[in-house]
């Protein structure tokens, strides 16, 4: 065990709440993160002691704003987060973690096998770069991966027509949102929207940003780029 992992506190009432039966594998979760993801470099040392409110829990509300039985796409998963935890605390979703680096993939993997998540599917490559090479999603996830109007044109056009991105984001969403409002308009965006959750889980709560769209994610931009998806599909199958 590393020094950092034996920093890591007992998970608190909330957490066996709010992951239910799965806590044991939220427990798990936790010691991975605190160990080898401290080992590894994907998370810091110091946010070993507040991994519960500050990151399992902190994510795992999400689940409070996100429909039942929809397929998600966790964009730039990192060491799991929120992807992981919310899928514990939901079984009924299909889940992608999307991440760019090997390192992360390979740790991703190694999580999800060990906590038996049949129902996550873990994707090495970059958002931009999946056009086509994964199914449109009901749903993007992501948390601190980009500022908001960087991270929606990874996001955006990942999603299906109507679908949305729930962003965990700090106290600067509304800002965020005003200087990105030009580049949403451009992506298709037809609604916004500051979402508070975990009322009685954490303080503060999380803050969510909502991004829907209408019927064409990505907008102009990307519906050519979404046409020619489309004819290779069809290509591929027809060989």
């Amino acid at each position: 065990m590393t020094e950092a992992a034996a920093e890591l506190p007992q998970a608190p009432e909330e957490a066996r709440a709010v992951f239910g039966e799965y806590f044991p594998e939220a427990v798990r979760y936790a010691e991975l993160l605190a160990d080898a993801g401290v080992k590894r470099g994907l998370i810091g040392p110091r946010e070993v002691p507040r991994l519960w409110e500050r990151h399992l829990l902190n994510c795992a509300v999400l689940s409070e704003v996100v429909p039942e039985g929809v397929t998600v796409c966790d964009v730039g998963s990192g060491a799991g987060l929120p992807g992981i935890p919310l899928a514990l605390v939901r079984p009924d979703l299909k889940i992608t973690l999307l991440e760019p680096l090997l390192r992360r993939t390979n740790f991703l993997q190694e999580v999800v096998e060990l906590l038996g998540l049949d129902h996550v599917t873990v994707v090495r490559g970059r958002a931009e770069e999946m056009l086509g090479k994964v199914q449109p999603v009901h749903v993007v996830t992501a948390r601190a991966v980009a500022p908001l109007d960087r991270l929606a044109g990874w996001g955006v056009p990942l999603l299906r027509p109507y679908g949305e991105m729930l962003a965990l984001k700090g106290d600067t969403a509304e800002e965020e949102i005003l200087g990105a409002r030009a580049a949403l308009s451009k992506l298709g965006v037809v609604n916004t929207s500051v979402l508070h959750v975990g009322e009685g889980i954490v303080d503060p709560l999380s803050t969510v940003v909502r991004v829907e769209v209408g019927e064409s994610p990505g907008g102009v931009r990307f519906a050519a780029k979404r046409a020619k998806a489309a004819r290779t599909g069809r290509t591929r199958r027809r060989r």
